[in-house]
């Protein structure tokens, strides 16, 4: 299973991503590829994605089943605590103060 969420993304990425794989919402995608594939599908998401953000999870033997990687600015950021693939979170940023 290989899943890719896009935020921001430009149209044309959202386009070629819908040829290999099914957009079940919008800039979330779906598919069932080999590892040779979805390195694949991934380059063609960091050569497109501009200044929007991705996420790519895949099934895999690690400790939760799943491995996932991040492309571009997102507070949410992959962290390995001991070997298991965690999310933490970036603190807002603070307003300018007047």
């Amino acid at each position: 299973m290989l899943v890719i969420v896009l935020e921001n993304a430009p149209p044309r990425l959202r386009g070629r991503l819908a040829v290999w794989l099914l957009e079940v919402r919008a800039g979330v995608y779906v598919g069932a590829y080999s590892k040779r594939v979805r390195e694949h599908i991934w380059a063609h998401v960091q050569e497109g994605i501009e200044t929007g953000n991705a996420v790519m999870m895949w099934r895999s033997t690690a400790e939760a089943g799943f491995e996932f990687q991040t492309l571009g600015a997102n507070r949410r950021i992959p962290a390995d605590f001991d070997g298991v693939q965690l999310v933490r979170f970036m603190p807002e940023a603070e307003p300018d103060a007047l």
